[in-house]
């Protein structure tokens, strides 16, 4: 070993230009390192997962875990590299979470997750779906909808245009949504007009089904040009679905507004999100894919709102955002840049008040950047985002404490041989000496950790 550090500092001290290049280019990779790595509030320690999510409506919990859960996770245990799967069943909804080994990538998972989820037979009337990766962590950004429009329009509005705008943000995994009310068209049965005209609410629902749907033709040759036929189905307003057919009494049609009034409603509130002096809001949460950027997703974001509020949304309707990652990720460089900075002058100040020499006081402060950036560029090449913890991580007392000893005993040896030499003392004995320090070393550092 001791030959081992005797051939690297001879090579140093033989090409000490070609040493210096290597150091500015580990400046220079450190710093575009720095720039383009992820960087985070804290660390996502959440193994790759698939979470799929089951809704069956109106479905016991007891229900859902016998027809859907078990199914599912059947299915799923067959998948290679997986470590575990578990299950959550409650009334009208099953998540079911794939975890996976350590270096699984998001894409493997969600793929074989897929592929495995076409072979599952489930009762009509499942809505599955499988969610987009993202971790723990991946809550960046949080808005409300803020108009003096009746609150099932503003949820409307959120659902049909904004969360559909926000979604097609590059780094977006999806938008969840709270508050507000489910706009409907709700269709109140007369029963006493369903028997005047022998109906039953079964054939009205099976009309107004059959009635919201267009039906695709044929094309008419004539001459040079050509038409599509259509039928156009799809209902669009009140009258319309007033004026659905739902069967002809002799002669007599019997339409959906003889037997029934039309209006529109709401579903059921199952809770409601209050922001500072308003009790009644839409609010919206962004989710980050896992791994990205959270400040380039946070600014494509802000750029994308203020499209909407600029050119799309009417003019009564605004969105608020109230909190974003940008804070907490701005404190956390800030937090480690501060630390490092105020360690390079305190450092600084030390070295030269005691060893008086700006050569040794330069060496021993660039430990800690460089030692930062070097950190940087192997989470860089492993793919890691950098957080409060990784960047702090670095123990600048025991990465100086080594460089301390060192730089003061080559001070030290340099100034006792040069005053034993005089004028006689060249470049190439300061060479000799620096190469015979390092077998002084581990008796100082014996006696440093006796003492």
């Amino acid at each position: 070993m001791h030959k081992f550090v005797d051939h690297i500092i001879a090579f140093a001290l033989r090409n000490h230009v070609l040493v210096l290049f290597l150091t500015v280019i580990l400046l220079i990779s450190g710093i575009f390192c720095y720039r383009h790595t992820p960087i985070e509030a804290y660390p996502d320690v959440t193994n790759t997962r698939v979470m799929i999510i089951a809704q069956w409506p109106g479905r016991s919990a007891e229900e859902v875990e016998k027809f859907v859960t078990l199914p599912i996770m059947q299915q799923l245990n067959t998948i290679p590299r997986k470590t575990d799967v578990r299950s959550t069943s409650l009334f009208g909804l099953s998540v079911v979470n794939v975890l996976f080994e350590d270096g699984v990538d998001d894409f493997y998972a969600q793929q074989y997750a897929s592929n495995r989820m076409q072979d599952i037979d489930l009762p009509d009337g499942v809505e599955l779906s499988i969610e987009p990766p993202s971790g723990a962590t991946g809550e960046i950004f949080r808005y409300v909808l803020r108009s003096d429009l009746p609150i099932n329009e503003v949820a409307a509005i959120h659902e049909w245009v904004v969360e559909r705008e926000l979604l097609v943000v590059p780094g977006v995994a999806t938008v969840a949504s709270f508050g507000g009310e489910e706009k409907i068209y709700e269709i109140k049965v007369n029963p006493a007009e369903l028997q005047n005209y022998d109906l039953s609410p079964l054939r009205v629902y099976e009309a107004v089904a059959a009635s919201n749907i267009n039906v695709g033709g044929d094309v008419i040759q004539k001459g040079s040009q050509a038409y599509v036929v259509r039928g156009i189905g799809l209902l669009e307003s009140i009258e319309d679905i007033e004026n659905i057919l739902i069967e002809v009494k002799g002669s007599t049609p019997v339409r959906i507004r003889q037997v029934a009034t039309v209006s529109v409603s709401s579903k059921p509130r199952l809770g409601q999100v209050g922001l500072d002096d308003a009790d009644d809001v839409v609010q919206g949460i962004v989710i980050m894919l896992r791994g990205q950027n959270p400040g380039e997703v946070i600014a494509r974001l802000k750029e994308k709102i203020d499209e909407l509020n600029e050119r799309i949304l009417p003019p009564e309707v605004r969105i608020e955002p109230f909190m974003d990652r940008t804070k907490l990720v701005d404190a956390t460089v800030h937090t480690v840049v501060h630390n490092m900075v105020e360690g390079v002058l305190l450092v600084s100040l030390i070295v030269f008040i005691f060893l008086y020499n700006w050569r040794t006081t330069l060496i021993v402060a660039s430990v800690i950047p460089l030692s930062f950036l070097f950190a940087i560029i192997m989470l860089r090449i492993q793919g890691l985002p950098a957080n409060l913890i990784s960047m702090g991580a670095l123990d600048f007392g025991l990465l100086l404490e080594g460089t301390l000893v060192i730089v003061e005993a080559v001070f030290v040896a340099l100034v006792s041989r040069s005053a034993r030499l005089g004028s006689g003392y060249t470049r190439s004995s300061k060479g000799g000496t620096i190469k015979k320090v390092p077998e002084g070393l581990p008796h100082i550092f014996s006696s440093r950790s006796s003492s």
